[in-house]
């Protein structure tokens, strides 16, 4: 198993101090801070043997909580580091003009000699996306089939192949429904020094009318073709069948063990129908958060504080996040969650959060393996809302009492 350390970020404060200092996310202060603490953090988890640190790409949070991630984030770790990979679980696609995307992670990956990763995702934050989206028309989504949902979906596949083509050897042409190379794409573009890019430039770009036919984007990525490529953070089985045939890695949400295992049996199925036949769990990865205590009141004081508390109670549920934690005849019913069941005692009975002693935790590795035995396994921190010592002990814990037993 490889191991994936994945802070929000968030500016470290308590819930008294964001209330306090409303909006938190204007003060300095706070960012140094954080910046700070993904640093210090990032290379412990890099002595400790995890393989990646990784971030989700959020924006315009005033309450200093999911601050999110761009490259230059990636980078200001890996310049701080000397092993660990870098990158975010994920860009989120339709929020990108395709060829930016393309361009800035090919200068992280070159200029970090290919410690870096690249995630993708749909977005689902209105706040952000819908701002940063509006001029294709596309919005945010919580998967629930709707226009807004599809449109959505094919924004995102159609940056995917983009990105795909992007990193190829190659001039590329491209015609789809939000964006098309050359632009525009039956004249081609405009382009006065003919001569020099036909001497010094890809053969294909300038066609015979002496205009831009094809174009190319540089760098390419140091790791060839491409950096591993993730999805985040995987529910359905569309999804993860679509990731299959991708080469993509699906770090899956859906955490009881008898739904992993129908997951991962799909994901195996739909890479042998691409021609790719692997291990049980190989190309696969999941997302989950851990507890040391000596006692369930300890495990529910750190979680109250961390992310339990603070992001899934207050936050994430509001999303609808919480379908993914319910039982056959929770599901069958259609009844939501209300809020008085957005519990740890939940989240552990689905087996998302391992929680106790180190035995605890590694017996709910254990239940894992034998369902799933995922190739990476990334850890949701709580940093930012634990104070450091704290997220630090944890950490440590982890990296000295359980990740040697499944680091493979």
């Amino acid at each position: 198993m490889k191991f994936m350390y994945f802070p929000l970020p968030a500016l470290p404060a308590t819930l008294e101090e964001r209330r306090r200092e409303r909006p938190i996310a204007y003060r300095t202060e706070r960012w140094q801070k954080m910046l700070d603490e993904v640093v210090e953090l990032a290379r412990m988890a890099e002595d400790l043997g995890f393989e990646a640190i990784t971030f989700p790409e959020h924006h315009l949070a005033t309450e200093g909580l999911e601050i999110g991630s761009i490259p230059l984030l990636s980078l200001y770790v890996a310049l701080h580091t000397k092993t660990i990979k870098v990158g975010p679980i994920g860009y989120v696609l339709p929020g990108w003009d395709p060829l930016r995307l393309a361009v800035e992670i090919g200068w992280l990956d070159q200029m970090t000699k290919g410690r870096t990763i690249v995630g993708m995702a749909r977005g689902y934050q209105t706040r952000w996306l819908n701002q940063m989206g509006q001029f294709l028309h596309v919005g945010a989504t919580v998967s629930d089939q709707s226009e807004v949902d599809q449109a959505n979906r094919r924004a995102f596949e159609e940056v995917f192949h983009i990105l795909r083509l992007a990193w190829k050897d190659e001039a590329f042409r491209f015609k789809g429904e939000f964006y098309q190379y050359p632009y525009p794409y039956e004249e081609g573009t405009p382009w006065p020094p003919t001569g020099w890019t036909t001497e010094f430039g890809d053969p294909g770009e300038v066609g015979k009318d002496g205009r831009l036919h094809k174009i190319s984007v540089v760098p390419k990525p140091y790791q060839k073709p491409h950096p591993r490529l993730f999805q985040a953070f995987s529910i359905s089985e569309a999804t993860i069948r679509w990731c299959a045939k991708e080469d993509i890695v699906p770090m899956i949400l859906m955490s009881h063990p008898d739904v992993l295992r129908g997951l991962v049996s799909a994901y195996l199925d739909s890479a042998a129908k691409a021609g790719r036949t692997l291990e049980r769990g190989k190309s696969v990865g999941v997302l989950r958060q851990i507890y040391f205590g000596n006692s369930d009141e300890d495990v529910f004081r750190l979680s109250e504080m961390g992310a339990v508390g603070l992001l899934w109670k207050r936050f994430w549920g509001y999303f609808g996040f919480w379908e993914a934690f319910k039982s056959p005849e929770e599901q069958e019913s259609g009844r939501l969650l209300p809020p008085t069941e957005w519990t740890i005692d939940r989240l552990r009975k689905f087996h998302y959060v391992y929680a106790g002693s180190v035995k605890d935790v590694r017996k709910g590795m254990d239940v894992l393996v034998e369902a799933g035995n995922p190739e990476y396994f990334a850890w949701l921190s709580d940093q930012g809302m634990l104070p450091l010592e704290e997220v630090k002990r944890q950490l440590r814990t982890f990296g000295e009492e359980v990740l040697p037993h499944y680091r493979g």
